[in-house]
Order: C-alpha cells, then structure tokens, then sequence
C-alpha cells in the first residue's frame, strides 16, 4: 500500500473479524468485509475476494505474502473478476506450487537436486521404503507447502509414521493438499535463496542472494544479504540456475529459488541443491531492496502492467550489507510458543538510510490467534557487514514491546552472539547456541531495581504535586513524598517483586537524588524522564537510559541489558494464590483442537500425545506429564479453546 501511494495507485484492503481495526484496512482508500476471523472463512475465501474486486472495480490485485499468494486458482479467479494477479501466471504457480513436480521439472533444466522421493504414490508403504532407501535421517515435506508447516525431520525409522500423519495433518489444513515427498537430511546445511524477477518481454535478472540459514521450526528468523562467504563462482553458478530455473517455467513477476548449501564447502560452486521455489514476495525482500536500491513491489506492479523491467542484470549493483529480524509474539523459552495478546507499548526507532521498520500493527493493536504472530521485521544496512549488525542491535535496543511476549531479547542475543558475528552459519544454529542465546535470566540485578524505583518515586512525586494543585496548596507537608519521619532520616520503602521473591528498595532524599539500599548494596541514583519518555539516569556516576513502562502492576524495564520485568507490590491489595491443577491438562495458548489420541478410560505413559492443538499457523503437543489413566476429555477434534482451558483430566498411576 505504501508503493501504490507513492505511485498514485488508489488501494483496496479486504478484511476479517479480526482485522477490523488493523492498520491496512485504516491505510487503504476503501476496505471490504470478506468474512469471520478463520482464514478458512475470509483471506483463503476466493469467492468472498472475487466478489470484493467487482464491487470495487479493483483492476489488480497484490496477494501479499501467504494465503491465496501461491494457489492459482485464485490467480484464474482474479482475472476472471476483471483484475490483474500481481504475481506469475497460474501456469509457473502450479509448476513450483508442487515440490515434487517443481524437483521434475528442475532435474530436466539441469538445476542440481538432493536425493529423495516425489512420487505419485503416497501410501505410508511407499513413502517409509524411500526413506529406507534415502537413509535417515530424512526431511519430510508438504508438496504443497512453504514456511515450514508440514515439514518433519525424521532421525529413525521408528518415529517416521509419527511424522508422516503430522506432516500430512498439517499439509492439509495449511495448503488443503496432503501429499508429501522425501528427501535426504544434510547434516549442517546453509539456506541460501535468489531473488529472481522476470517480465513477459523475455527479460529475467537476479537481484543477488539472501541466506536464511538461521530458522526455528523450519522458519526463518534472521536474513541477511549478501550472503557471508559468497564467493564471485558461486553467485555465479547460484544465480545462473536460479534464473535457468525461472525460465523453464516461463515466470513472471518476483520470485525466490531457494537452496541448500553444505556449510563446510561454501564458496564452491558446486555446494548447493535445489530446494524449492517460492511463486511470490517473500517476508525478507527488505533486504535485497536495501543493497540493491530498488522498490521490489513497485517493479512487480510494472511487470504485472504489462512493463519491461526497470533495469538490466548489469544496471543492478550490489552496495553494503543489510541483516533482518523478525519481531513475534512467541516466547523463545518455551520453544517458540505464539503468544496472542495486546500490544499495549509498541515503539520502533525512527527509520532513516541505516534502519527500517515494517510493520502492520500500531501501539493498541492485538496479535490475534488466528494469524501469523510476526509483529514487524527490523531492518539494519551499512557498508559491511559488522557495520550492518552494529545497526541493528542499536534498532532492537529501542524497539519496545509491552502486553505481550516476544523474542526481542533473543533477537539481541543472536545479533550480539560471537557465532553470528563470525558467521558460524548453518540451519542448526539456534540449538549449537543455546546457551549463549538463551541465558538463565537470574536474579534482577541492582542497576535495574534502581530504574525501577527511580521511576516509581518520580511518578509518585508527580501524583504528588497534582493532588496538591488539585487541592489548592502545593506546598503542603502531607503532598509531598521525601519519606519524611518524626525523629528518623527520611526514606521511601518501595517493595517489587522479581519472581518468587520479594526485594525492598530503600531510597533516602540524597540532594538532587537519592540513596538507595537494594539488597544490603548502597547505590547513588539520580534522574529524570526525557523529552521522548525515557529515563535518563546515573547510578554510581555511570549514565544509563531506559524505558520503564506500566503495565497495571507490572514494571518493565527496556534498556542496554534487555527486557527484565518486576511487579511493584501494592500492600493494599490482597495477593491471589495458585492452586495446584492436579491431574488437570490446560491449553497452553487459545487455538483449536486438530486432534484427539485418547477418551476417557484409556492407559497412557509419561510423554505420550494425548492432544494436538494448532494455533498461529503451528501445531502443539499436549502430552501426558506421568503415567495414569485418562479420566475425563472435555474437547473434540474441531473444538476452539481458550488458553487455560482445562483440556482432559488424568488420574496418575
């Protein structure tokens, strides 16, 4: 929407339930109510956009990024509306949009390919005997599928049906196809793609390469360009099958061809495979556009219209680095769970020729469980690469997100890890770096119980003087908040809570500051808010600035040291207890039930899958904690949950 203005386009959003509010809806000239908040029922309902764009007399459409963005039937449904697909035709979507068909069609171009298996026959027979026949460990795949859902590695013969009914599940629910293919697991693969582009005048280029390498459940979670130890034969060889790759299909419009790379030959030009081809814009194309120069949506509604490209394969010149990271509401420490919930703080840094920020929420905005839970994508470029990540980590220190959980501070963590920095890269880099990216947080240190309750004295001062405006005399003893006692040095007791445990901070009046005592230390604190709203401070005569942000009782302190949280505690207010649940089995997150192992009676042993829930675009394991019997199941497969929800009973062994 923000290239159609600059271009005088006029835009058309289609929205849900859920979406009602959202920003692109508020962005765009006009907006049509398409349907309920399952995508099953509004964004993946052909009918319901086909109908918007004869209402609208829309003469194109842009598919964005999931959904309908690689179905080409939808593609058909849009010209048959009266509008331009502004993406391949349906001819190159089909041809990619099967992994095995696309693993045809590549073997024939000449493109290398991995072993496997990409049959017609999708018996489990079959399908074990390829794997058999590839060697464990396997990667089992969605024909039809991107982003990681019905996706499976396989270590063992034994967990492969397991894998095959879990990838088919997800298959089908996601892409409403389940075949599957097979192929050989590379050990420590780079995931290096192209982003190739074509027109319908016989024009193809590349737009040099991305490596995606680092991912969580087979998602890309940081993307750079170019990619670390790209040799100039490499690109070469990686370039000329990526386009070779684009022709054989007669493509048109943005398109990635993505490849595995075995990391210890990187730089040959012979190291890497065939994966797939992604028929649309991809999530990271900032970061080809910042080293490249151009507006890479801008270029795909020119071609859509019937343009040549705007520049040839020798006007495209590479120029410094750019590094990407993607901002969910997931939480890192328990393996990457969506975490729906407001947005009640959102700040980005401004954006300038070193950092961008996309985003489609605003502060107030919810991430909801029914769609992806990215909330925006941080964007550093500079000369180099050092330069860029340096860029980058100054980005995430002022991106703050409060009402929800995200992976700010693992971001940080990766940006900051001495692997990234050396790019020690390959698709297993966030379990080989466990233990720096996922640091046990510890005790709250000094320094921010300091921030927290210089803070809270500061807001308590402010109460302070407007209670006394209010009441008419300012300058009375009663408003004033300097912990003044009859025959004791004055003092203010502020209680927090950081866990389990309770710390008390002492601030006595100290001039312009104060005295602190936090846990048997004595700390020299002063400060104020600043112009934008954070704290400028100096503890011991070291200068720190931080946000801290309310959140009722909740105290989150943003700074140099990332994310930690407090809870100020209000003596006034009782303090709700947590009883044990028991034999109880709850939801870990609002989604809906996709299957069901058990029913009341059953025998079950220790890890054993009683349930599976899916939300945000993944699946969830509910498994038995301890042998015992299954007593009651309050949920059938079909069945929405809230999180809590007490989901089946058991009556351990």
């Amino acid at each position: 929407m923000r290239t159609a203005k600059q271009m005088g386009i006029k835009t058309v959003a289609v929205y849900s339930d859920a979406d009602a509010d959202s920003m692109h809806v508020e962005m765009a000239d006009e907006a049509k109510f398409i349907g309920g908040a399952r995508a099953q029922g509004s964004y993946l309902n052909v009918d319901a956009i086909a109908a918007a764009i004869r209402e609208t007399g829309a003469d194109g459409v842009h598919p964005g990024y999931g959904f309908l963005s690689e179905n080409a039937a939808f593609a058909e449904a849009c010209a048959e509306a009266g509008a331009a697909f502004i993406g391949p035709p349906p001819s190159a979507i089909r041809a990619m949009g099967s992994k095995s068909e696309a693993k045809r069609l590549m073997e024939e171009a000449g493109v290398p390919l991995l072993p496997g298996y990409h049959g017609d026959d999708q018996s489990d027979e079959r399908l074990t005997a390829a794997a058999e026949e590839i060697g464990f460990p396997v990667m089992v795949k969605a024909a039809a599928g991107g982003g990681g859902r019905g996706m499976r590695m396989i270590g063992e013969a034994a967990a492969l049906a397991d894998g095959l009914a879990g990838a088919r599940r997800e298959a089908k629910a996601g892409f409403g196809d389940d075949t599957l293919l097979i192929e050989k697991y590379l050990g420590k693969p780079r995931h290096i793609e192209m982003q190739v582009f074509a027109d319908t005048h016989g024009n193809a280029v590349h737009v040099f390469e991305r490596d995606c390498s680092i991912q969580r459940r087979h998602q890309k979670v940081v993307e750079e360009a170019p990619a670390p130890g790209m040799t100039a034969e490499m690109r070469a060889a990686m370039a000329d099958a990526a386009v070779k790759a684009a022709q054989a299909i007669d493509y048109v419009g943005a398109g990635t061809v993505e490849f595995l790379v075995e990391a210890e030959r990187m730089g040959a030009p012979d190291c890497f495979y065939f994966m797939e081809m992604n028929t649309r814009l991809q999530v990271e194309h900032p970061v080809s556009e910042m080293i490249a120069g151009v507006d890479l949506v801008e270029w795909q509604i020119r071609v859509a219209d019937g343009e040549a490209l705007p520049m040839t394969q020798d006007q495209i010149q590479l120029d410094g680095h750019a590094v990407e990271v993607r901002l969910y509401a997931e939480d890192p420490s328990r393996d990457f769970r969506p975490s729906p919930g407001p947005l009640d703080h959102f700040r980005t840094p401004l954006e300038d020729t070193h950092v961008r920020i996309d985003t489609g929420v605003r502060e107030g905005d919810e991430v909801t469980m029914h769609y992806d839970p990215m909330i925006a994508k941080v964007i550093g470029w500079d000369r180099d690469r050092t330069s860029a990540i340096g860029r980058l980590g100054q980005a995430l220190e002022q991106t703050h997100v409060v009402g929800t959980t995200t992976n700010l501070d693992f971001l940080s963590a990766i940006c900051g890890s001495a692997a990234f920095i050396e790019a020690d890269l390959d698709t297993g880099f966030i379990e080989q770096n466990a233990k720096t990216l996922f640091p046990e947080a510890g005790a709250v240190d000094a320094a921010t119980l300091a921030l927290s309750a210089l803070a809270e004295l500061i807001w308590q001062g402010d109460a302070a003087a407007r209670k006394g405006r209010v009441g008419g005399d300012p300058y009375s003893p009663w408003q004033m908040n300097d912990g003044w006692r009859v025959n004791d040095r004055g003092h203010v007791d502020l209680p927090f809570r950081d866990g389990e445990e309770e710390v008390t901070v002492v601030a006595y009046m100290d001039g312009a500051g104060y005295r602190m005592v936090i846990r048997e230390k004595e700390l020299t604190v002063r400060g104020a808010f600043d112009a934008e709203g954070r704290l400028a401070a100096e503890i011991d005569g070291h200068r720190v600035t931080a946000s801290v942000i309310r959140h009722g009782e909740e105290r989150h302190i943003l700074g140099p040291l990332g994310t930690r949280q407090l809870a100020y505690v209000n003596p006034h207010q009782a303090q709700a207890s947590s009883g044990s649940h028991g034999g109880r089995l709850t939801s870990p997150l609002p989604g809906r039930v996709v299957s069901v192992a058990v029913a009341a009676g059953d025998s079950v042993s220790a890890g054993q899958t009683l349930m599976v829930i899916e939300a945000m675009k993944m699946e969830h394991s509910i498994a038995a904690p301890a042998a015992g019997t299954v007593e009651t199941v309050h949920f059938s497969e079909g069945d929405q949950v809230d999180e809590g929800a007490e989901l089946l009973t058991l009556a351990p062994e």
